[in-house]
């Protein structure tokens, strides 16, 4: 169901990185592909002529790249892609029309079990929650122990899918003690709001909107310590396996991370220029939003993001959503480390 982990920007906004629902069978052809991926060094200058089609959803990486001054990129941008969904993702890099995107630790994992090859290149971990557990109205629903029953709204291959997935796991409750009610997460205000769930997982940007809309009726939050860990940059094994184009997206990496370092540093004028000028949002519900960021973190080594993906799949696989596979496949080590050097020590753990 819905990466790229999309927050809901309707009625308070987010940014994108849900995927959608995994759909069709793993088959060999990923497995195979993914050996055949080039380990050829990367070149240390992006060739002349040079083109990349990249994601931005809600432009926000040329924005920040404008507003900290990065300069120009080394490489052509051909299109920039409006695109956040996992699904919408995957279905550009089948359509030749996107070369590199955004998303959570899902979307990888989708891909790989409808067969297509594609890489992870760049990691951005995240230490504290991005999404809560919202009631619908007038519920008697107070911790994760009372979601036994209850119909809960899932997005199997989202990054809120899996966070209900690892709560549940936690709270020690089997798949068959609740009702999963399959949903994309852009219908989850609507299923709180009628009834039809009893939770959906929302993400924090979205829950001040909710619940100044429906706490009188009795709506409530539930927070967890459960985090959707990795914010990646991931491309098709096609595109990486051109030396030219493999060697843009190494170029690119730097920019990614230090747009994120400065609109993390820069609050006041990430709210004005963004949320407010582009998003529509007051100046109060802006800084409502950067006052949960998180904060930037650009691991020099991958492992402990290779442990949480294959953590990830495995939970997946124990419900039946997905085959058991070794996630190793889905990490480009060629970039390992890029991100990490391109900022100062307090953003590389």
């Amino acid at each position: 169901m819905s990466v790229d982990r999309r927050l809901f920007l309707t009625s308070l906004l987010g940014a994108a990185a849900g995927v959608a629902g995994l759909s069709g069978c793993a088959d060999s052809s990923a497995a195979a592909s993914s050996k055949g991926a080039s380990t050829a060094p990367l070149a240390e200058k992006v060739p002349a002529g040079t083109s990349l089609k990249i994601s931005s959803y809600l432009n926000t990486q040329q924005l920040q790249f404008k507003l900290a001054k990065l300069g120009d990129l080394p490489f052509k941008v051909s299109s920039w892609a409006n695109i956040g969904a996992g699904p919408d993702v995957i279905n550009a890099f089948r359509a030749g029309s996107l070369d590199v995107a955004n998303n959570a630790g899902i979307p990888p994992i989708q891909a790989h079990y409808q067969g297509y090859d594609a890489k992870i290149v760049a990691i951005n971990v995240t230490r504290k929650p991005n999404y809560l557990f919202a009631t619908k109205p007038g519920s008697d629903i107070r911790s994760v122990a009372d979601f036994k029953g209850r119909k809960l709204a899932f997005s199997q291959g989202q990054a809120q899918g899996v966070v209900l997935l690892r709560a549940l796991k936690e709270a020690g409750l089997a798949y068959d003690d609740v009702d999963l009610v399959p949903l994309t997460s852009n219908q989850f205000l609507t299923a709180l709001q009628s009834g039809q769930v009893d939770i959906a997982p929302l993400g924090n940007s979205q829950a001040p909107a909710y619940l100044q809309q429906y706490e009188a009726k009795g709506a409530r939050t539930i927070a967890t310590d459960v985090v959707d860990l990795l914010n990646l940059l991931w491309a098709p094994a096609a595109v990486l396996n051109d030396p030219a184009k493999a060697a843009a997206v190494a170029a690119y990496i730097p920019y990614w991370a230090k747009g994120q370092v400065w609109a993390y540093e820069n609050p006041d004028s990430w709210n004005e220029e963004f949320y407010v000028k582009t998003q529509n949002l007051t100046l109060p519900q802006a800084q409502a939003i950067t006052a949960l960021a998180n904060k930037p973190l650009f691991p020099p080594s991958w492992d402990e993001a290779i442990k949480w993906e294959q953590e990830t799949a495995d939970l997946l696989a124990e419900g039946g959503f997905v085959k058991k596979f070794d996630v190793g496949s889905l990490f480009d080590h060629r970039f390992e480390g890029i991100a990490a050097k391109s900022v100062s020590a307090e953003y590389r753990r």
